[in-house]
């Protein structure tokens, strides 16, 4: 159990380094410049280069990404050439809002998805489960904002519709979080009720549950007792998935709502080309799919016993 743990970090470890190249690069070769988009058109060539300098952005880019990697393993993103701030802080404050939002909307996801799967494995058809499914599928999540929006907002005047309140406020950031959360919840919810369902399915069919069925057990102990184990784990690995697809979500719901999150800084970031700020950001978005990978892949040898005996 020791070594697979460490060979996972190992590897996890190994992807955020080369990740973060990927990164760095990508942000390289956007078209335009920082000098030039801060000087404006009215930078003279000698301004343009003395900004450059400055900046450290005339030097080779292998030094650059050298000198960039190793500030982020001291906690150091850097300075931002446009608010002349240093990176951290000001994704660190965002942070909160967006991590907020995609743990809520994922932990509405799977309350909702778990027991409508077990249901629908249950009864086999469940006709509303699937349609609820399908629509949830077929609705893209700004769509499902704005409806909730509408509803909930406009006409029944019950909910804020934007806006975001710290958590030192419990109340007043549970009504802001709940329109944003139950668009990604909803959304999410639709599509694990599926992998729920066809798991739970997988697994009522096998051997020993026929056996604990022969023996006297209830279809729901029988599941409780030797299925659910088995169905956890693949229903896992696509919640980790999902967490990356609720990090894409969340920038379109933050914009549908207004929140002062992650997604909206990495937008003025590119349209300001603040190239240290863009990288920092997605960075750390990167980072934190990583990492919830990790923890879920961790989370499944917990799980699954057979999973331990990997060479």
């Amino acid at each position: 159990m020791p070594w697979v743990v460490l060979r996972r970090t190992l590897i996890m470890a190994a992807t955020v380094l080369a990740a973060s190249a990927v990164v760095f690069a990508a942000c390289s070769v956007l078209p335009g410049d920082t000098a030039t988009v801060m000087l404006g058109e009215r930078g003279d060539p000698a301004s343009v280069a003395a900004l450059r300098q400055e900046t450290g952005t005339d030097r080779p880019l292998a030094v650059q990404y050298a000198d960039w990697a190793a500030g982020m393993l001291g906690g150091d993103f850097g300075t931002s050439v446009v608010t002349r701030t240093a990176v951290w802080p000001q994704i660190a404050d965002r942070l909160q809002v967006t991590a907020s939002l995609v743990v809520t909307g994922m932990g509405l996801a799977v309350l909702l998805a778990v027991p409508l799967g077990v249901l629908a494995a249950r009864r086999r058809t469940g006709p509303l489960i699937s349609v609820f499914s399908q629509a949830g599928m077929a609705i893209p999540v700004f769509v499902a904002g704005v409806l909730l929006a509408y509803v909930f907002a406009v006409r029944l005047r019950v909910l804020p519709a934007g806006g975001y309140a710290s958590l030192a406020d419990p109340y007043r950031w549970a009504r802001h979080m709940a329109l944003p959360a139950l668009s990604l919840g909803l959304v999410q919810g639709a599509v694990l009720v599926r992998y729920v369902r066809g798991e739970v399915l997988e697994v009522m069919e096998q051997e020993y549950i026929r056996t604990a069925l022969a023996t006297g057990r209830t279809w729901w102990g029988a599941l409780w007792r030797h299925g659910l184990r088995n169905a956890a784990v693949p229903v896992l690995t696509v919640i980790g998935v999902q967490f990356a697809v609720l990090l894409s979500g969340a920038v379109i719901v933050e914009a549908v709502f207004t929140l002062p999150g992650v997604g909206q800084m990495l937008l003025r970031a590119v349209e300001g080309r603040d190239l240290l700020l863009v990288q920092g950001v997605v960075m750390i978005l990167v980072a934190l799919v990583l990492v919830i990978n990790y923890a879920v892949d961790l989370l499944c040898l917990a799980v699954d016993p057979r999973l331990r005996r990997e060479r």
